[in-house]
């Protein structure tokens, strides 16, 4: 290991011991979730943005509040329903009839955390809303651009049984978000102890553990951990099997509509480097990019109706392309 790679080894233990006192204080609110919680440590770090899916009741709004409750920055939820427009996201102009002027009402989307509950209850005008706040981190309010605060950390949460009164998200909506994150019901141990907490009056409140600089800091540095040239050719294999699966002998080929664009690259590598700073690395290895390949890959892989009809599923895919990439 050379001087320099050592060096980004010790700043990364430094951070990780950081983003470990969030995780820990998490974990005092929430029962179980470990992996949820690491990839949302994840995704702050490499500055994406984070879709939540998963049924009624297993703690998705809690856990994103819990993880905007442990860092000194302002939070909002937003609560998508249909009738939801986008100046209730944005904001608007007013006109002041004293002095004949417009000003700027700025809504809650300026805000360092969003809550986007069940985003895909709105309609897409407003899913739209979203997409500028997300991508370049500013909105723009009838001709004037205002930017955000940073970190800019948008959640969202979408229920993936119920589909009466829901909008499918678009491709270019879905794309924006580096994970998609499957949240699954508790062990049964767990439920134990969500029943005693939640039944016996159990209140815990946790505590703010890092500032928003610091967390500034980290994402600065978390582009600076190393990724070797061998790691990044095994990322675009990665993507380009999706895209041309035949030429890599896979036979899921056939049900596959539409592959990962560059963005699940960038997000692999970003991702895998924010994994390896968490391990306390200041280099990245394969198995960071294998951990975290379905959470980037599985909304961006389209399947085709045959895919569907023949119960051909993302996980499936993403599993195939793995097993058959060769890994540096």
């Amino acid at each position: 290991m050379n001087a320099e790679i050592q060096q980004l080894t010790d700043e990364a233990k430094v951070n990780a011991g950081k983003l470990d006192g969030i995780r820990q204080e998490m974990k005092t609110v929430i029962v179980g979730q470990h992996d949820v919680i690491d990839r949302l440590l994840i995704a702050l770090c490499a500055d994406g943005h984070v879709l939540l899916e998963g049924v009624p009741g297993i703690a998705k709004t809690l856990t994103i509040r819990t993880l905007s409750e442990c860092i000194d920055c302002s939070f909002k939820r937003l609560q998508f329903t249909p009738d939801l427009l986008p100046a209730d996201i944005l904001g608007t102009r007013i006109y002041n009839q004293k002095d004949s002027t417009f000003s700027t009402v700025k809504g809650p989307i300026f805000s360092q955390f969003i809550l986007a509950d069940e985003i895909n209850r709105a309609p897409p005008k407003v899913q739209s809303a979203l997409l500028e706040a997300m991508q370049e981190k500013q909105v723009t309010i009838q001709g004037e651009t205002h930017k955000l605060g940073r970190p800019f950390f948008v959640l969202a949460t979408e229920n993936p049984v119920e589909s009466e009164g829901t909008y499918p998200l678009p491709e270019a909506q879905v794309d924006r978000f580096m994970f998609k994150i499957q949240m699954t019901y508790p062990d049964k141990a767990d439920e134990v102890t969500i029943i005693d907490r939640f039944t016996e009056g159990i209140a815990i409140t946790p505590k703010k553990v890092i500032s928003a600089e610091e967390i500034l800091a980290i994402q600065a540095f978390t582009r600076r951990v190393y990724a070797d040239p061998s790691v990044k050719h095994y990322v675009s294999e990665i993507v380009d099997a999706t895209r041309n699966p035949s030429a890599y002998g896979i036979d899921y080929g056939r049900y596959i509509a539409l592959g990962a664009s560059p963005r699940a690259s960038i997000f692999l590598v970003l991702g895998g480097k924010a994994r390896a700073m968490l391990d306390g690395r200041g280099y990245v290895i394969p198995e960071d990019i294998k951990a975290i390949a379905h959470d980037v890959l599985r909304h961006r892989i389209i399947l085709n109706y045959e895919g569907e009809a023949e119960g051909i599923t993302t996980e499936a895919v993403i599993d195939r392309i793995l097993g058959v990439v060769k890994v540096p």
